[in-house]
């Protein structure tokens, strides 16, 4: 037994040129007040995108594009200072819009440039510009920020947020943690850019996202820039500070690899680590081109979150990982940190191609074939963590059955299973044109479960899956045939 945790223009007549040129013009510039807002009052965006899980999550009326964060950090005190410059688009008129912040003191918000009147409730942050802002208006938000940063409990007990670790800390988002160390719009569906500086005591190594640009020490103090060019969600942004063994260096397509280590687990991961550049290899053969400009890892002491995370570029793992979670946390990069849920109820998408990205390496490396997995699951040889070997049936992967299950057993190894079914409809060949084809056609997007099966019937015409998505992916129970 093996445990496993687009208006068209009317025709305008050829006389009368002034006329139509006024007329013309002001034709053009309904149509862009229309599109784009202008002369009409502006309304407030709104606290939540109604997520199905969390409702609170993310918030309304705009899209964010850059966040530039400025963060100090002083471990003695476990204190946090921060400046969030927030580069975002609005989606419609607005008259004051909403940012997630959960704990943490706001002293001032402007809003291009000038002072913001602001109010707290909960985890929202309710902006009221000077000035209100159009529909496609790009506009700027900076809020500065200090206090004891929180740890975020979840609602199936696992600790994220601002994690407090023997010589530093740990920032860690999913699925809602983010809000505990940066305002913003902390829903998967809202995707950025970011640029994080953090300044630290000399002698503490600040890890990031992205490329480290530059690491600068002044009075005592050292400061890491780190850069994040491709979209990232909030839940896989990732601060990590402490003492760790840095060792950058690049695989043989020249990708930069930067791996960061507390020293109590370097002997431990050192074997696991080095074969970061195999798995990529294996990957891009299998998934397609890496989507990111660099890859790498975490690796923190065990008891400093208790679980593993595919923050974007590099992983985040507790302890010395495994090869097979070294294998999961990095097939994340193309399944869950490119091709992002577009909601909580979308996680079978990253966990279970995750999952299923496991089983192929077994197979690819002299282990079990997925197909002998597959059936060991379907017989019940695996347990979960109480020994229950009939847990991957207690809900279907695409309808998790509560905020406390979207990272439950049926996530990962029923939705594994979804993916393995495919694959015996229609063929090894078509099956990975089908997910190669899903992360190029979504890269650096998000998707749900009924884009997915759109793709897939679109890729098989010929297959009828109609059966197969009512048993496998929303019914209830065992379905009766493997």
């Amino acid at each position: 037994m093996v445990s496993w945790p687009p208006h068209r223009i009317a025709h305008v007549s050829r006389s009368a040129p002034v006329v139509r040129t006024a007329g013309f013009a002001s034709a053009l510039l309904a149509l862009t007040l229309t599109a784009c807002g202008g002369g009409v009052h502006g309304t407030p965006g709104g606290s939540g995108v109604r997520d199905p899980y969390f409702p609170k999550a993310g918030n309304g009326g705009y899209d964010v594009t850059h966040y530039g964060l400025t963060l100090a950090y002083d471990p003695d005190h476990h204190h946090l200072t921060g400046t969030a410059k927030i580069t975002a688009r609005a989606t419609k008129d607005l008259s004051a819009f909403d940012l997630d912040l959960k704990g943490l003191d706001v002293s001032s918000v402007t809003v291009e440039d000038r002072a913001a009147r602001f109010t707290r409730a909960g985890q929202e942050l309710t902006v009221r510009p000077h000035d209100e802002l159009d529909k496609c208006e790009t506009f700027s938000a900076t809020v500065r920020y200090s206090g004891t940063p929180l740890t975020i409990t979840d609602a199936d007990g696992s600790e994220e947020g601002w994690l407090r670790t023997a010589d530093g800390a740990l920032a860690l988002g999913e699925p809602v943690g983010s809000m505990a160390w940066f305002p913003g719009n902390d829903h998967p569906s809202d995707k950025a850019a970011y640029d994080i500086s953090v300044t630290v005591p000399e002698g503490l190594q600040a890890v990031s996202n992205g490329e480290l640009k530059s690491e600068t020490t002044t009075g005592g103090r050292t400061t890491f820039r780190w850069h994040a060019a491709e979209p990232m969600a909030s839940y896989v942004a990732t601060v990590a500070i402490g003492h760790y063994d840095i060792t950058p260096s690049t695989t043989k397509n020249g990708l930069p690899e930067y791996v960061a280590v507390d020293p109590t687990q370097a002997k431990a991961s050192r074997a696991v680590l080095a074969r970061i550049p195999e798995i990529m290899e294996w990957a891009e053969y299998n998934f397609g081109p890496y989507p990111f400009s660099s890859t790498g890892a975490i690796v923190d002491r065990p008891h400093d979150a208790g679980y593993e995370l595919e923050t974007q570029n590099r992983p985040v793992f507790h302890g010395a990982p495994g090869l097979g979670v070294l294998v999961h946390e990095l097939a994340h990069q193309w399944y869950g940190d490119s091709v992002t849920p577009k909601t909580w109820r979308d996680m079978w998408l990253n966990e279970g191609f995750a999952t299923y990205a496991e089983w192929l390496w077994e197979e690819d490396h002299g282990g079990d074939s997925a197909q002998e997995t597959f059936d060991a699951l379907y017989r019940g040889d695996y347990e979960d963590d109480s020994g229950d070997s009939e847990a991957i049936w207690a809900f279907p992967p695409a309808k998790p059955s509560d905020a406390a299950h979207i990272s439950a057993g049926p996530v990962y190894q029923r939705g594994a299973m979804v993916l393995h079914k495919i694959r015996q409809t229609v063929g090894d060949d078509a099956f990975y044109e089908i997910i190669q084809g899903w992360a190029a056609t979504h890269r650096h997007g998000n998707a749900d479960t009924a884009d997915f099966t759109a793709y897939v019937e679109k890729k098989a015409p010929d297959k009828d899956f109609s059966g197969f998505w009512k048993d496998w992916l929303y019914g209830d129970g065992k379905p009766a045939h493997p």
